[in-house]
């Protein structure tokens, strides 16, 4: 039995349009975000087969793939939940996000701050990457993070809460090799409802992340 599934999408291909149109929406997720969750399966597959034979070999191998197709469908499994045609603008208390409009000008200084960190972060990844906003448990504050590939530069207790994909799959057809004009459109999407609750549910569990008491 697989591991891990694809999930569905939470609204059909054209909701994000026309910031992201429908064929980048349904190529993103049905061939590529299918094919980290199969390469996932695949690799656990050989790394039992691997146990059984006591053949480590390639075990390199092995756990690069695993962090590679892992988090990449970890990522975007956020990412889907992260948009919403219906979004963009700037949380506000009376959107009933005012927690987390409070937590990024602590951590950033200001919204304006923050927004300008995340979209250069996420525009500057050298090659393939995302740029993510993180809650960081240790401090209890947020961070952004450039995220080489999939799982590359990030903090190991830090949890991801905002994830822009900067992958050319994400974009091109649209965009072509605008990577900027992109992510500048992405703003106009993003669901603040559902970064306000994983950033709630992030702060409750962070004791257990904590290295000591």
């Amino acid at each position: 039995m697989a591991t891990y599934t694809l999930p569905e999408l939470p609204y059909d291909y054209s909701a994000l349009a026309p910031v992201i149109s429908p064929e980048i929406i349904e190529l993103h997720h049905d061939k590529h975000h299918a094919a980290y969750v199969k390469g996932a399966n695949d690799t656990l597959e050989q790394l039992a087969e691997a146990r059984d034979k006591e053949a480590w070999g390639n075990i390199n191998g092995l756990e690069k793939n695993l962090a590679f197709h892992l988090s990449g469908h970890i990522l975007h499994s956020i990412y889907w939940h992260n948009m919403t045609g219906d979004g963009g603008g700037e949380p506000h208390e009376k959107d009933g996000v005012g927690e987390l409009a409070d937590a990024i000008a602590e951590s950033f200084g200001s919204y304006a701050g923050f927004k300008a960190q995340l979209t250069k972060a996420a525009a500057t990844t050298q090659g393939s990457g995302w740029g993510v906003l993180a809650y960081e448990p240790v401090s209890g504050r947020l961070i952004v993070e450039q995220v080489y590939d999939h799982q590359g530069n990030v903090g190991q207790g830090s949890v991801p809460i905002l994830v822009f994909d900067a992958w050319e799959h994400a974009f091109y057809l649209q965009y072509k090799n605008q990577k900027v004009d992109f992510i500048e459109a992405m703003w106009q999407v993003v669901n603040w409802q559902d970064v306000a609750k994983r950033y709630a549910s992030a702060k409750e569990r962070a004791h257990s992340l904590l290295l000591a008491p």
